[in-house]
């Protein structure tokens, strides 16, 4: 559906497969029913081993499906059509938060008015 579940901003001197950890344990603690994982070729490696080893789950890794045009990799458009709902938030277009804290937060409230949105 594309809700967010556990949202990490972090500094750029951290690699996106070492929070892909903590953001892979968040979830799962948060979101207990919660059965698998899906990630891009990013991942490999650290996150995927802490997901299938330490959390007992399986991460299913996209692929592309070839290397000339574009092309729409099933599942990975749901995570890239909601960043693309996030880029409707003029506040979320630039970086203007000092702490990564504040990110989060207008994260969350960019997505709770999308949702609030699409009931109303």
């Amino acid at each position: 559906m594309g809700n967010l579940l556990y949202v990490k901003v972090h500094s750029a001197g951290i690699h996106d497969t070492i929070a892909g950890c903590d953001v892979a344990y968040q979830a799962f603690r948060k979101h207990s029913s919660i059965r698998a994982f899906c990630a891009d070729q990013g991942y490999r490696g650290t996150t995927k081993d802490f997901i299938e080893e330490q959390l007992k789950m399986r991460l299913d890794i996209t692929k592309k499906l070839s290397e000339s045009g574009f092309q729409v990799i099933p599942i990975r458009w749901v995570v890239e059509r909601f960043f693309a709902w996030l880029g409707n938030f003029r506040r979320l277009a630039k970086d203007y938060e000092l702490l990564t804290s504040c990110s989060e937060q207008v994260i969350i409230v960019a997505t709770i008015i999308r949702l609030l949105n699409k009931c109303f």
